[in-house]
């Protein structure tokens, strides 16, 4: 699994680290083109980012979290990343609570811009029904987009572990306001934009503030 790591600490190795995770058919060289690793380097934050490359083939055949936890994480853990939060963005959003979902104990946390949160119908099942009331209703084993959606329920409303940043005109901005309802006021932050880097570098920067600066 290919990565772009930016140093957050000259001749060395950070204690605290971002693994950052694109959407669909974007690559780390989109985040450094947009600006996220300067916003490490202008805060002067001595935090390692990981830009990472999740391949369509790691997707197709379902190994994105398997590979994630093997080439990513566990090595990061090893060679002694005491804090270690997951960035993801649109797709990459859904892989990071998805990781999340089965490996809760190996993260410290998880930031989520605009993330992809399943079909529509399915949140609008949920939307009628009521997140909260629908219990063991939402199988998690088989159908990742439940798995999440289940995770998310089950988070508590104080907690720091999940940050979720979106756009007001975002087009899964109804996914992102259910989820909303899991989280505490603290952890959401809505700006004016849409799915685009644009939007995203201006919540990254507000993540970074609210959390590391």
């Amino acid at each position: 699994m290919r990565s772009v790591v930016n140093s957050g600490v000259p001749n060395g190795a950070a204690r605290t680290c971002i693994v950052c995770l694109p959407g669909a058919y974007h690559t780390p060289e989109d985040f450094l083109a947009a600006g996220f690793d300067e916003s490490g380097r202008r805060r002067h934050l001595p935090i390692d980012l990981i830009f990472v490359d999740v391949e369509m083939k790691h997707l197709g055949d379902r190994s994105a979290v398997t590979q994630l936890h093997e080439q990513i994480v566990l090595p990061l853990r090893a060679r002694g990343c005491e804090t270690l939060w997951f960035l993801g963005i649109s797709l990459g959003g859904f892989i990071a609570l998805d990781y999340a979902s089965k490996n809760r104990q190996t993260l410290n946390g998880v930031c989520v811009l605009a993330p992809y949160l399943g079909n529509r119908i399915l949140t609008r099942e949920i939307t009628r029904v009521g997140l909260r009331a629908r219990d063991a209703a939402l199988p998690t084993e088989v159908d990742e987009e439940r798995r999440i959606w289940n995770f998310l329920k089950t988070q508590d409303a104080h907690s720091r572990f999940i940050y979720l940043g979106f756009g007001q005109n975002d087009r899964f901005a109804e996914s992102h306001r259910l989820m909303a309802t899991t989280l505490s006021p603290e952890a959401v932050d809505v700006v004016p934009g849409g799915h685009d880097w644009s939007t995203w570098k201006i919540l990254w920067d507000h993540f970074l503030d609210s959390r590391f600066a």
